[in-house]
């Protein structure tokens, strides 16, 4: 039987019994949490997830720990699992900082970028159109992070390349809950076809302030959503 003719969940199932088991698991319960239908501080129904997923108890418990290494989920002995909360004062105090480091990215960027690197740029934000069109949510969030960094990495800062990359890590999961409003979503991709414009024309001081005012729109989004899950 052709995988394709199957249900959308019945494919999930099949492959996360096959090979590589456990990173299948991981995958797919990072992509729960990151779209939201694994909350912040909600307890893991391993039972429920098991019936979801049919598997055993062993590969799920498995997949957990790694997502508690990664600090998606927190354990607790007799408790069970929970998906990690988030410190929404924390991020608050992040995004302050990326704010500053996106738009200093931006200057430097637009100085050093090369054509190719360039091209590689617009490649990647048609893929991310695909994946708007397609309404491939987690896809999407990965490529732009990738053009964010590169972004950044073009800029041939190694100092303001690893501080970026260190901030982002910190706020992974709650960046991703900007794009829950669909709205946004299609306002940020517009904001990314602006700032690759911008870097087109090599245009420092016009890229700067979009990657600046993109980066307050999207920490402005992800607050709301914050707050309104904070409020439940």
């Amino acid at each position: 039987m052709d995988m394709k003719s199957l249900p959308a969940e019945t494919r999930k199932r099949i492959s996360l019994r096959g090979t590589g088991m456990y990173a299948a698991i991981a995958e797919r319960l990072r992509e729960m949490i990151l779209e939201g239908e694994l909350p912040p501080g909600d307890h893991i129904d391993e039972k429920a997830l098991c019936e979801q997923f049919d598997i055993s108890r062993t590969p799920l418990r498995e997949a957990l720990k790694t997502l508690v290494t990664e600090g998606h989920v927190t354990h607790r002995q007799h408790m069970g699992f929970q998906v990690a909360p988030i410190n929404r004062d924390e991020i608050a105090a992040i995004f302050e900082v990326l704010h500053g480091l996106e738009e200093t990215a931006g200057r430097l960027a637009a100085q050093r970028i090369d054509d190719k690197q360039m091209k590689v740029l617009l490649e990647r934000h048609r893929t991310m159109e695909t994946y708007h069109r397609e309404g491939k949510r987690t896809a999407y969030y990965r490529a732009n992070q990738k053009v964010h960094q590169q972004i950044v990495d073009v800029a041939s800062n190694p100092v303001l390349s690893d501080m970026y990359a260190s901030l982002m890590s910190k706020i992974h999961r709650a960046r991703g809950a900007a794009n829950a409003d669909v709205l946004r979503w299609a306002e940020s991709l517009g904001e990314h076809s602006e700032i690759l414009d911008a870097l087109s024309r090599r245009d420092g001081a016009r890229l700067a302030r979009l990657l600046r005012e993109h980066s307050e729109h999207t920490a402005a989004e992800v607050m709301k959503v914050l707050q309104a899950t904070t409020a439940k």
